[in-house]
């Protein structure tokens, strides 16, 4: 557990960086365990905030929060930048990790307003924070559960056409993400659409009359840079940046 002191400190850091960028009218969204505590109930230690934007407004926060007298850094250019705060943190994000889901006006769609730390701001809709969560699947940090949790809370209100688009490269993931709701739900299944699920199934069994791909791949670094590294350094597999 964080200290009082501390959390109070965070809050404070947060609030003012909320109130700077809302003045801005820069449109952004909060993530992270902010949009997920709105979404769910359920509440985590005030790490960190979680802000998404497009990536050509980055530097403009980023800008406003240096007038501010932040410390300001941009960690990772094709995705993340930081304003920072003692030992606290706000990420902005403007894509994934390896640049290949950037934030666009889609992600702006189904967003609503929300009070967080007294500020009004948009929170990420619940299947933008879902499909960001769901590439997060590393031995130290995975998302799985709040997965789970925003398709419990939320599953009537998701935009599951948009999901399943933004997705659908990838839909294996999506299917699998289902899959373990309804083990971990069984009196819940029903969450989930029944021509969602058709549709998954139908791919599933299409593609197992598919030939395999000849290229050896590893999509693993998708979910983890460090876990599946031995893939691509070791074992022979080829990772493609799929966009």
């Amino acid at each position: 557990m964080i200290p009082e002191q501390k959390v109070d400190e965070a809050k404070d850091f947060f609030a003012k960086i909320l109130t700077v960028f809302a003045d801005t009218k820069i449109p952004f969204m909060v993530g992270g365990g902010f949009a997920l505590k709105e979404h769910t109930g359920i509440e985590r230690d005030l790490n960190d905030l979680d802000l998404f934007c497009k990536a050509g407004d980055y530097p403009k926060l980023l800008q406003k929060a240096k007038e501010a007298g932040f410390k300001i850094e941009v960690t990772d250019d094709r995705w993340i930048a930081k304003v920072i705060f003692k030992t606290f943190i706000v990420d902005i994000i403007f894509n994934h990790y390896l640049g290949l889901f950037p934030v666009n006006d889609c992600w702006f769609r189904n967003t609503k307003s929300a009070e967080i730390l007294g500020i009004k701001a948009n929170i990420l809709p619940p299947e933008e924070l879902i499909w960001s969560k769901a590439y997060r699947q590393d031995r130290t940090k995975y998302d799985g559960p709040d997965v789970y949790h925003l398709i419990l809370k939320k599953g009537g209100e998701i935009d599951w056409k948009n999901l399943l688009n933004r997705m659908e490269a990838h839909w294996e993931v999506l299917f699998a993400h289902i899959l373990n709701f309804r083990f971990i739900y069984p009196s819940n299944r029903n969450i989930i659409p029944k021509w969602l699920l058709e549709e998954l199934v139908s791919r599933f069994i299409t593609q197992m009359s598919t030939p395999p791909p000849q290229e050896k791949v590893s999509r693993g670094p998708l979910f983890s840079r460090s876990q599946y590294d031995v893939d691509i350094k070791q074992w022979g597999y080829e990772f493609y940046e799929e966009s």
